[in-house]
């Protein structure tokens, strides 16, 4: 069953909310989604750094440093380079 994760606010749209992740709700910030959880983000990212020093990802930067690292080596290469996907 779709549900949402939140136990408090939360600004993420419902129907977006029910088809998210778990591990991806509890990784927003709980100003964000509130799962009253703290996260289990790394703080970095684990996507290739360009020469330029920009990451090889079009996740904006924020949420790649919140959620966790499982979750990040999980999509694909082409949306987030890890370079664990050939």
């Amino acid at each position: 069953m779709d549900q949402s994760h939140a136990t408090g606010g939360s600004k993420v749209p419902d129907k977006v909310q029910e088809k998210a992740p778990k591990g991806l709700e509890e990784s927003l910030p709980n100003s964000v989604h509130d799962t009253s959880s703290s996260g289990t983000g790394s703080g970095q990212t684990h996507a290739k750094t360009n020469a330029d020093g920009s990451t090889d990802s079009i996740v904006p930067k924020g949420i790649q440093k919140v959620v966790p690292e499982k979750l990040e080596r999980a999509l694909p290469d082409s949306i987030h380079n890890t370079g664990d996907h050939k």
